[in-house]
């Protein structure tokens, strides 16, 4: 299982499907440079697999220098998700 807190971003902690690179390491582009930000298809998997791993409900935030996932910090935004029919990223 993933461990969400331990990278400098949550999404870090999966492999990124479109790049390739693994847990802990940056996407790059297909230049070989450092993407800006993570891939896009990276970023799904990792909502995906942190919802599997803690629950639709569960958030994770930045605390000082480190990450805590709170279990029941996204009920609003699902409530949200449901009244709506948008489904929001967790990792925008």
């Amino acid at each position: 299982m993933p461990d969400f807190t331990a990278h400098r971003h949550p999404v870090l902690a999966v492999r990124c499907p479109e790049c390739g690179k693994a847990p802990g390491v940056w996407c790059r582009r297909p230049s070989g440079h450092r993407a800006s930000d993570l891939h896009k298809a990276r970023r799904i998997a990792a909502d995906c697999l942190f919802a599997a791993q803690h629950g639709a409900d569960a958030s994770i935030e930045r605390v000082g220098e480190n990450w805590v996932i709170d279990p029941k910090g996204r009920a609003a935004r699902n409530r949200l998700e449901r009244l709506t029919g948008v489904q929001l990223e967790l990792f925008p």
